[in-house]
């Protein structure tokens, strides 16, 4: 019988008691989920520490469990920077053994670097101050330690060309955004593809998605828009994003051809600030 591991951090703590209120209730993950109105698979989440049910949701656990407000309390301990509908995306991020990204205008956050980070911050925030700024760069930048570990998780990139083409920040932060992209590839922490103009019409279009996978849960998908962003377990709904994804990936450039043409871009932004 293989042992649980200990949990670690909070939200570990807070997904462990869980665990051990439900069975102590004598309710499966099905049982309770259909109590709580969700997927066993998102009780399943809740209980690893790679998510965090929702206020209601925390308050319909209580009633299931009859355990008084307790895990709506602690909730309010947990409260993430980041804003609602990405902060159980920068939870599971920290867990998954392979992450596979489509950005289709903007280079993701993960990879990120400061100025670029900082000129999107500019451009939708019209009333903003230095210090706002400087805050809202570092927590963005801080997922980059993603990247830091030698294996896991597993990172692929697929850009549409627009990624490199989209003038952010201007020539000079464009150079460092894309080198900093080629160097991590190059490296082997990361696999790099780029889907070129001349693709046309592809399946992700309209759509940022990131996938990942863990080593003791089903799969996630998570689309993002304009001040929202929808985190799916259902297993069609993943299952449709892998496949658009795959989809999409056949059409791109090899790794090494996309590594190319993302330096062969940054030097022509280097030929700009001349």
């Amino acid at each position: 019988m293989i042992e649980r591991r200990k949990p670690r951090t909070q939200r570990e703590k807070y997904g462990e008691e869980l665990r051990l209120r439900r069975t102590s209730a004598e309710l499966t993950q099905e049982e309770l989920g259909n109590q709580v109105v969700c997927s066993p698979t998102l009780i399943s989440h809740f209980e690893a520490g790679r998510r965090l049910p929702r206020p209601d949701d925390a308050q319909r656990i209580d009633r299931a469990l009859s355990t008084d407000g307790f895990f709506s309390r602690w909730l309010d301990d947990l409260e993430s920077k980041y804003t609602d509908h990405f902060a159980a995306v920068a939870e599971l991020e920290q867990q998954a053994t392979l992450v596979q990204q489509f950005a289709l205008s903007l280079v993701p956050g993960v990879l990120q670097t400061d100025e670029y980070a900082r000129a999107l911050f500019r451009a939708y925030r019209p009333n903003h101050t230095p210090e706002e700024l400087d805050e809202a760069v570092v927590i963005r930048t801080k997922r980059s330690r993603l990247l830091e570990g030698p294996v896991r998780p597993v990172v692929w990139t697929l850009l549409d060309e627009t990624v490199l083409r989209r003038r952010v920040g201007g020539p000079r932060v464009m150079v460092e955004q894309l080198r900093k992209i080629a160097d991590l590839a190059e490296a082997g922490r990361l696999r790099l593809h780029v889907l070129p103009y001349a693709a046309g019409a592809h399946a992700l279009q309209q759509s940022l998605l990131t996938l990942m996978s863990f080593e003791d849960a089903a799969p996630v998908a998570y689309v993002e828009g304009f001040l929202t962003g929808n985190l799916m377990d259902d297993p069609a709904l993943v299952t449709a994003s892998q496949t658009a994804y795959a989809l999409v990936l056949s059409d791109a450039l090899s790794h090494q051809e996309s590594l190319s043409l993302v330096r062969a871009a940054a030097e022509e932004y280097v030929h700009d600030q001349r």
